[in-house]
Parts: C-alpha cells; sequence; structure tokens
C-alpha cells in the first residue's frame, strides 16, 4: 500500500533536524520510552514553525493547538545515539495542517517510527479556529507532500 508509513524513506521528506538521544530518554527496556517520540515530533514542527513560517510560540496572535496525534513504531532506539528528523506535510487546509515526522536512525534510510499529529490554528485569545496567515501558509507549503506522491519504487 502506498500510504504504508513502514515503506517511507529518507527522501519521502524535505526538512531535517538532528537530535542526540540523552541517557533519560530510555525507559525501563533501554530503548528511548514512546513518549519520548511526541516531543521529538513537537520539537522539528515547532523549530519549523519559528524558523520558516514566521511564528513565535509566545508572540504570534495565532497558536496551533494539537487535535491529534499518531505514532507508529518500527524498530527501537536508545541512547545513545543521534536520530534524524524528517518533516513533511501530509495536509495543508485554511487553518489546520496534518504533519508527518519520519525518525530515522543515523544512517538508516528506513525509519523507526512514522507519527505526527494535527495543528488547527486559532486565535490565541479567543481560541476560535482562525485561518494561518499567509507566511505560515508559504512556508508549510514548502513541505507539502500528499501522500500519494510516494516514489514510485515503493509502489
Amino acid at each position: 500500500m502506498q500510504n504504508d508509513p513502514n515503506r517511507r524513506r529518507r527522501s519521502d521528506y524535505v526538512y531535517f533536524l538532528s537530535y542526540r538521544t540523552r541517557w533519560s530518554d530510555n525507559d525501563q527496556y533501554a530503548h528511548i520510552n514512546n513518549s519520548v517520540y511526541y516531543h521529538l515530533f513537537d520539537s522539528i514542527i515547532n523549530t519549523y514553525l519559528i524558523d520558516h513560517c514566521q511564528l513565535s510560540p509566545t508572540e504570534s496572535h495565532l497558536i496551533g493547538l494539537v487535535v491529534s496525534s499518531t505514532c507508529h513504531f518500527f524498530s527501537p532506539l536508545s541512547f545513545p545515539s543521534v536520530v534524524g528528523l524528517g518533516l513533511r506535510v501530509n495536509k495543508l487546509g485554511t487553518s489546520s495542517v496534518t504533519y508527518e515526522v519520519g525518525v530515522f536512525k543515523d544512517g538508516e534510510d528506513a525509519p523507526s517510527a512514522v507519527g505526527g499529529y494535527t495543528h488547527v490554528f486559532v486565535d490565541r485569545e479567543s481560541r476560535k479556529s482562525a485561518a494561518m496567515g499567509s507566511a505560515t501558509r508559504d512556508g508549510l507549503a514548502k513541505l507539502f507532500m500528499p501522500k500519494s506522491e510516494i516514489h514510485k519504487s515503493k509502489l
């Protein structure tokens, strides 16, 4: 199936960020705890929003609220390692965006995990849904890769 997250590869992602794992990321089984993956998703997404979409978490009048999230785990990661986080946008609406993040062991082309979440942009004060600004939308559009655009070699 072309939309199978397990079939993703590094080339399916547009923007990358490295993360050096910490001892405290490990759980009792000596691999990265599942909750840490959501911290990773949050880190790459918000880094991108700040650096490429002119959003300030403390000053922008619009903020993104997470309305759904998911993660598929394929192989364990553990401290000490450096992982690559790949980011893409699968759906871009007027006030919402669905991100996908691939988590890759250093040097590997297949992801150890694929997940992400959907943001709905709202007015900071009223918390009512609001259309994202042009700078935000333009920045996110650079990451837009509909799930149907999977490399033909994987079909």
